[in-house]
Order: C-alpha cells, then sequence, then structure tokens
C-alpha cells in the first residue's frame, strides 16, 4: 500500500511540473505570438515606406516571391526516376567551383562509401553538393545526357 500512495505521489508531481512546463510554453508561445505580430506590422511599415521612397503604389509593387528558377535536367529518366530514401544522409562537401574538381570527387566517394547508395542516388546526391558556378555548368549539360556516375564524374573532371 505504502508503494502505491509513493506512486501516486510520484505520479502527482509529475503531472504538476507538467503542467508548469506547459503554461511556461503557453506563455512563451503568446510572447512569440506579440513579436510575431509587431514583426509583420514593422514589415508593413517598411514596405509602405519603401513604396513611397521609390515611387510605386502599393499595387506596382514587385512580386513577393519569386519563384525558383526552373531548369531541364542532365539526368537519364532512370536516374530522375530513382527516389531517394527520406531517412539517407548525404555527403556534407561542397563544391562551388573553384577547387580542385578531384579533391571533390574524392571526398565525395569517401562519405558515399560511408552510407552507400546506389549509382542513380550517387548521381542524384552529387548534384546537391554543386553551387554557384559549378551548379551553372551542371545545369548547362544537355537534357537526359547522363546515364551513371562514372559518366557524371568524367564530366566533372574534365
Amino acid at each position: 500500500m505504502q508503494q502505491v500512495m509513493g506512486m501516486m505521489q510520484g505520479l502527482q508531481e509529475a503531472m504538476a511540473a507538467s503542467k508548469a512546463e506547459q503554461e511556461r510554453m503557453q506563455a512563451d508561445l503568446a510572447v512569440s505570438q506579440t513579436r510575431n505580430e509587431e514583426l509583420c506590422r514593422m514589415n508593413e511599415e517598411l514596405r509602405h515606406g519603401w513604396c513611397i521612397h521609390t515611387g510605386l503604389r502599393d499595387e506596382d509593387e514587385p512580386e513577393r516571391s519569386t519563384p525558383p528558377r526552373e531548369f531541364s535536367t542532365p539526368f537519364s529518366q532512370p536516374i530522375l526516376e530513382t527516389v531517394i530514401p527520406i531517412t539517407f544522409v548525404g555527403p556534407k562537401v561542397t563544391f562551388i567551383g573553384m577547387e580542385d574538381p578531384e579533391a571533390h570527387l574524392t571526398a565525395f566517394h569517401t562519405q558515399m562509401m560511408l552510407v552507400g547508395g546506389s549509382d542513380a542516388i550517387k548521381c542524384k546526391l552529387f548534384m546537391s553538393t554543386l553551387t554557384g558556378m559549378a551548379m551553372d555548368w551542371f545545369i548547362s549539360l544537355p537534357n537526359g545526357h547522363i546515364n551513371s556516375f562514372a559518366q557524371l564524374s568524367h564530366l566533372f573532371r574534365e
């Protein structure tokens, strides 16, 4: 009986702590919502001031979001259709275009050996390591041209 009473007291204490944490979180949420509303008002004031400064009317303002640039892909259809599992962790290397391509391929291969992945997954993940001039190079390749990681590696080295 004493053991049951001790368990009940423990549960009551845990519930009280949980309730206090929930109240703290609700207070934090209210503060965050108030801050968000304040930032929205400030943003609207800045946007309105920008329109006045540039001589634009609100309806002349450029679109607020720019859709992502669309481009063709040099990957063949089988590579495009390969799904990368959501739990798959890809390499953490990036290539801008100024670095040594061979060193980048070595780093990529090393990381891919640790996590595995099919040839098509390697192609898709390699693309995700490219930025800047390197990404510009990649999207300039002919549509549907790449059929394997070996081919992509060869083109990248060139």
